[in-house]
């Protein structure tokens, strides 16, 4: 098991930048990916954005992409998701979940596949 722990959420104005935090702790040795997803007031959950283990493969959804950037330290223990440029729809509770790789340069945008969920950090862009 991996926990998951996602801060960096906050109040910002359309144009502005936010960078959220995924802290993993637990069983940390084991290549795992990281993905992020977001679910807008009154909407489904979404995929966002996916790092693999390495940290060399992203994946981003068309909707931030050469927006939002995802980068992991060197200890592979944090995963940032730098958010530049942000738009009222970006608005959205935003969730990072793990999941066991079957490769280090694996990564997965289906939420199905995630097996480890953070608690959420909210973003809230006004107009």
């Amino acid at each position: 098991q991996v926990q998951l722990v996602e801060s960096g959420g906050g109040v910002v104005q359309a144009g502005d930048s936010l960078r959220l935090s995924c802290a993993a702790s637990g069983r940390t040795f084991s290549t795992y990916a990281i993905g992020w997803f977001r679910q807008p007031p009154g909407k489904e959950r979404e995929f966002v954005a996916t790092i693999s283990w390495t940290g060399i493969n992203t994946y981003f959804a068309d909707s931030v992409k050469g927006r939002f950037t995802n980068f992991r330290d060197s200890a592979k223990s944090t995963v940032y998701l730098q958010m530049n440029s942000l738009v009222p729809q970006d608005t959205a509770v935003y969730y990072c979940a793990a999941k066991f790789a079957v490769t280090s340069e694996s990564y997965y945008v289906a939420a199905l596949q995630y097996g480890n969920w953070g608690q959420g950090t909210q973003v809230t862009v006004s107009a």
